[in-house]
């Protein structure tokens, strides 16, 4: 059996710890791989192999870590394809889908490319008689990333990219469901000139979170996963010290007005509910249907979900592939019971999907209307190919569905009407909106993030905000006075 490891310090380590996590090929259902789980002794190696390595990276010029960063962006790209079949053969998705993560990936790395400009201070001249006063933003050392299974390689990408360009050395501790496109981008990032120990990848599970959100010589933690182990790493991490950002789980509505064109509606909720198995946190899992569009909008979405092509994801005649693990596509299933028993109409079972008759974890897209706020299916996040339908009497009724639900991650709107759009984008508690847009995944130089159980944390995911995130402002205040003037002054510094 192939033992999947870590790289700590620039050396592979394939099982120091003694534990074992399968890895499965989704489409078959059998175990492809053992990954190695980290020992806390493990973590602890690579934060020090990170802390050794931090300074000369640091001191490394800012140039130079830009053109570290510029050369694995020519790799990753010229290596998308092996990339997306690593994502397809552990993750299960459409390698069409994977290449379409890894494209989003690239862009936060081009992004980072552009460090010398997005790290430069600012300067002020004379703010006092002979006193000039800078700014500069300065790495915070060892940081870590804690990446989920769903984007196994676009996610740790819009965490190292940023932190390494700013002058940080980082521990990623991937899913140990798919824990090789992890250790790919670790080589390409050697290939591209990133010195040994900058960028170390642990495997593991709750030893080697817990490792990590207490380690004292981890400055800052990144995460992407469900919002109670959301919650879980920044109260362990804020209260070891840390600065945190801990991107949690959603509930994304798309609220269908009466005067929206049905037809390009239903496209939009079928490709954003039913992508990478739903198996996304910015999938849509909700449509809103508002009045009198409810009826002909969901005969249109159930008559492109039952034409939807399920089949293993190096397939290319699939459009929706396997979901992780045998045990979430069961449980993903099982909604559909609870759906019935409270009430709701089950319009197309994916259960009955042909692609669930042979091997591999599959399940075929669902549909579900007539879904009260208060069903499991509504309230919880189901993260599979599961399309609830809430019925609405108006706009008013729409919006204070979406506020009070528990998550903000995203939310779109699909109307003709401009100024309903517009009150929508205002009014709407989310982070992320779409306007006839159903997956608002903003583009890598602006921020990812959400509101209220979707985010723990002052500061979104990569773009501007992750270059604070991996960074500090440090602002000093300088004087070269002639000696000659020098006196004793116990006031407070003025300005003028």
């Amino acid at each position: 059996m192939r033992t999947i490891g870590h790289l700590i310090g620039g050396a592979e380590v394939a099982d120091a710890a003694g534990r074992y996590a399968p890895v499965w090929n989704p489409a078959t259902g059998e175990q492809q791989a053992r990954v190695a789980l980290a020992s806390a002794q493990e973590v602890r190696a690579a934060v020090a192999a990170a802390r050794t390595a931090a300074p000369g990276w640091r001191a490394t010029p800012l140039g130079r870590r830009a053109e570290v960063m510029f050369r694995f962006r020519d790799l990753l790209d010229a290596g998308r394809k092996e990339v997306a079949r690593l994502l397809t053969a552990e993750h299960g998705k459409t390698l069409d889908d994977a290449l379409g993560e890894i494209a989003r990936g690239l862009e936060n790395v081009e992004f980072a490319c552009g460090a010398p400009h997005l790290l430069r201070g600012g300067y002020s001249e004379q703010v006092s008689a002979g006193v000039d006063v800078h700014e500069v933003r300065q790495p915070l050392g060892v940081v870590a990333g804690i990446t989920p299974f769903n984007f196994p390689a676009m996610v740790p990408l819009w965490m190292l990219a940023n932190a390494l360009v700013c002058g940080n050395a980082f521990v990623l501790k991937p899913s140990e469901r798919d824990p090789s496109p992890a250790l790919f981008l670790a080589e390409l990032l050697g290939r591209a000139g990133l010195p040994a120990g900058v960028l170390n990848v642990v495997q593991g599970d709750k030893v080697a979170v817990d490792a990590l959100l207490d380690h004292p010589d981890v400055a800052a933690v990144s995460f992407v996963g469900s919002t109670p182990i959301a919650r879980y790493v920044y109260e362990r991490a804020t209260a070891a010290g840390k600065r945190v950002q801990a991107l949690g789980g959603a509930k994304n509505h798309l609220v269908v007005l009466p005067d929206a064109e049905i037809a390009a509606a239903a496209d939009a909720a079928v490709s954003a509910a039913y992508g990478s198995a739903g198996e996304r946190c910015m999938a849509v899992s909700v449509v809103v249907a508002v009045g009198e569009v409810a009826d002909p909008l969901v005969e249109a979405i159930a008559a492109r979900v039952r034409g939807i092509r399920v089949g293993p994801g190096y397939d290319e005649a699939s459009e929706m592939g396997p979901l992780i693990t045998a045990a979430h596509r069961d449980r993903v299933a099982g909604y559909l019971d609870v759906a019935t028993a409270q009430g709701a109409s089950v319009v197309v079972d994916g259960r009955t999907d042909p692609a669930t008759s042979g091997p591999g974890f599959f399940l075929g897209a669902s549909l579900v209307d007539h879904v009260r706020p208060t069903s499991a299916v509504y309230t919880d996040e189901i993260f599979g190919p599961v399309l609830a339908v809430v019925r609405v009497a108006g706009y008013d009724e729409a919006l204070r569905l979406i506020e009070d639900n528990p998550y903000g991650n995203g939310a779109a709107i699909f109307t003709r009407d401009g100024g309903a759009a517009r009150r929508f984008t205002a009014d709407v508690e989310a982070g992320m909106v779409g306007v006839n847009v159903p997956i608002p995944v903003p583009v890598a130089y602006y921020s990812f993030g959400g509101w209220k159980g979707s985010l723990f944390g002052d500061l979104h995911m990569y773009g501007p905000d992750g270059i604070r995130f991996y960074t500090r402002t440090k602002v000093v205040t300088s004087r070269w006075p002639d000696p000659a003037t020098s006196a004793v002054d116990l006031g407070f510094p003025r300005t003028r």
